[in-house]
């Protein structure tokens, strides 16, 4: 297993506490680089962690926290690619690869969507 932070040596872990952050991230940078299992990065961080932003967001959106939601959709745009890229990349190593990596392509699809359209509505709550 290729270690990402490699380039680091014992005295920068010291200095920019990259020691503790890479133990602190390690299974989301082994599935950042497709070296975890598939069904673990799809179903546990593709679907469970998705739906707990979305609920998160629902949250808000009743409160009306028009900044607490500004910040989840940043949040989720940003999640989404990481988990877009590591199933993308976790898919290479499973016999369901090719269905997981079409899932992705909609999955990528629809939440521009419905980002966009999130943020559309947004741009309303602060314009009025």
């Amino acid at each position: 297993m290729a270690d990402p932070w490699r380039h680091l040596s014992r005295s920068d872990d010291r200095e920019t506490g990259g020691g503790f952050l890479r133990a602190c991230f390690a299974t989301e940078l082994r599935a950042w680089h497709g070296e975890e299992p598939l069904w673990k990065v799809f179903w546990g961080y593709g679907v469970l962690a998705s739906a707990v932003l979305a609920f998160l967001y629902l949250i808000a959106m009743d409160e009306k926290r028009v900044a607490m939601q500004q910040m989840l959709l940043i949040v989720l745009a940003a999640y989404t690619v990481w988990i877009l890229v590591a199933i993308w990349r976790c898919a290479a190593n499973s016999p369901w690869g090719a269905l997981a990596r079409g899932l992705t392509i909609a999955w990528a699809a629809n939440t521009i969507l419905i980002l966009a359209f999130l943020q559309v509505d947004l741009f309303a709550a602060y314009i009025g």
